[in-house]
């Protein structure tokens, strides 16, 4: 595990983060945040948090095999895509022992090693076996080194807590082939926060009803959150900086798409995307908008045959996202069901009251229409544990967009003030595919500083999101989250707000993708 010393990030770091950060406000701005430490730790804030016990196993670190792959033949594609959704499968299971062994655990010191982490490699190994066989096979070339990405190590309480900055960050969430963070998913800044804190809620209780040992995880599923993953938003100085100037070949204009805020209920827990074919490959519960009938099934073809939420009935792209709950005690109706409760994700599932999709241009150039069927997943739903090399979350409060956005708290907004996520998706494309082996190389943020696209991407339409929920603000007593809300997500990540992320599939009619494309170009603002 990294030493427990902070490390301050380069200039070179600090200026790539702030890519990550370009973020869509209301009347069709773009600003860039400053994601710098300060910006979205707790150290500004006044409140009072306890320590956590440093030396419990809170939880289950693997390597991110699927960002590691960069080349997948097409034959091969379903198996692999299956295997990995398998290595997910099994972190859930081996944190689920974790969390149900607490008293075991406190008596064995070695029991996490000898019963969870050593069985863990070895089902990972077979595994990423199976993977290689799944592309040689078919005459395609496997990196022999994903070997080695078979065993996991375990963090405690405090190097899971806000405001490490774990990770390598190189570029702020950009593109950076997928996953720097190879080694056992360690946070490289180790444990280094101070402010870290004993949660809500004690770990799940033991299979025999022992007493539970309290790892400070928090949470009302004993995952999280904890009273250090959140911030009064009021304490938190202001990190956001002006877009880039637009250039001579700027595309200033913007398109709207209208289609709700999944008032429907439409939900489910796969990712067709990351694990086609496989039921609950998320492992936590999405809100969709958009297309109507994407599930772990969907193909292209049924993608273009089916029914929208949107205004714009040529609009039949997929727009989903995780859910947010609110951990007030309450279940919902997925309470015992896959995804949700039985894999940490608790609470009342919370609508958005606003849900803005906006395409916005680039300030160095004119955009390329979208491809047909093009994929993009923006942040990282496993930061947690892979660091924050491809994190972008932003969370802010409404009158406070232009001012604080926050990526490793979740903000505590004042009376009156709705809770905001926003997201700007990558919009530099490589000009031929629509997907990649890792859903990452494919597609890239463009240069903070200029916005222009490197390594030949073109500069495409940047999808913009921006959810507003009315959440009641959490309140911190005696180092407790009392109320908390949270994103969902892998149990093992424990809930924290870096691990948001947002999902999208272009799928249009009508030639719509080439009058989104000319909207932007020509300076108009379209719905």
């Amino acid at each position: 595990m990294g030493r427990n010393i902070r490390k301050r990030r380069s200039p070179l770091a600090v200026k790539a983060i702030a890519a990550s950060a370009a973020i869509a406000l209301g009347g069709g701005g773009l600003l860039w945040a400053q994601m710098n430490a300060s910006a979205h730790e707790s150290n500004n804030s006044a409140q009072n948090y306890t320590k956590a016990a440093a030396a419990t196993v809170a939880t289950i670190a693997c390597p991110d095999v699927g960002q590691k792959l960069t080349s997948v033949p097409a034959k091969a594609k379903q198996g692999v895509a299956t295997e990995l959704a398998n290595l997910d499968k099994q972190i859930t299971e081996a944190y689920s022992r974790l969390a149900s062994t607490r008293q075991a655990q406190a008596n064995d010191a070695n029991f996490v090693q000898n019963a969870i982490v050593g069985p863990l490699k070895e089902k990972r190994a077979a595994t990423i076996d199976r993977i290689r066989l799944d592309i040689t096979r078919v005459g395609g070339q496997f990196n022999n080194s994903l070997a080695q990405l078979a065993a996991c190590t375990t963090q405690t309480a405090n190097q899971t807590t806000a405001g490490q900055g774990g990770g390598q960050n190189n570029n702020g969430g950009q593109n950076n082939n997928g996953g720097q963070n190879n080694n056992g998913g360690q946070n490289n800044n180790g444990g280094q926060n101070n402010n870290g804190n004993n949660g809500q809620a004690s770990a799940a209780p033991s299979a025999s009803a022992s007493t539970p040992v309290d790892v400070g995880i928090g949470g009302q599923a004993g995952n999280g959150p904890t009273a250090a993953d959140f911030v009064d938003i009021t304490k938190v100085a202001n990190n956001v900086q002006g877009k880039p100037q637009n250039g001579q070949q700027a595309s200033t204009g913007s398109f709207t798409t209208r289609c709700g805020v999944n008032a429907n209920k439409n939900h489910n827990t796969d990712n067709v995307i990351v694990a086609p074919g496989v039921t609950n490959g998320a492992h936590h519960l999405h809100d969709y908008v958009g297309n109507q009938k994407v599930d772990a099934f969907a193909t292209n073809d049924t993608l273009i045959a089916d029914q929208t939420s949107c205004q714009n009935q040529s609009d039949l792209s997929a727009y989903y996202w995780p859910v947010v709950r609110e951990q007030d005690g309450s279940q919902d109706f997925d309470q015992n069901a896959a995804g949700g409760g039985t894999e940490g994700n608790v609470g009342k599932i919370l609508t958005p009251v606003q849900a803005q999709i906006k395409y916005v241009g680039s300030p160095a150039s004119k955009v390329t229409a979208m491809p047909q069927f093009l994929r993009i997943i923006t942040g990282d739903a496993k930061t947690t544990t892979n660091g924050l090399a491809n994190a972008n979350a932003h969370w802010s409060c409404t009158g406070f967009e232009n001012k604080v956005q926050l990526t490793e708290q979740y903000p505590i907004c004042p009376q009156g003030s709705k809770v905001v996520r926003t997201f700007a998706f990558q919009s530099c494309w490589d000009g031929t595919n629509i997907d990649s082996a890792n859903h990452r190389t494919h597609v890239a943020f463009a240069d903070p500083a200029s916005g222009v696209c490197g390594n030949g991407f073109k500069a495409i339409p940047q999808l913009t999101m921006r959810l507003v929920y009315n959440v009641t603000p959490p309140s911190i007593v005696n180092g407790q989250v009392k109320n908390a809300y949270a994103v969902d997500g892998f149990p093992e990540q424990l809930h924290k707000s870096a691990t948001d992320h947002d999902d999208f599939i272009a799928v249009f009619k009508n030639n719509l993708a080439t009058t989104i494309a000319n909207c932007i170009n020509s300076g108009k603002k379209c719905q």
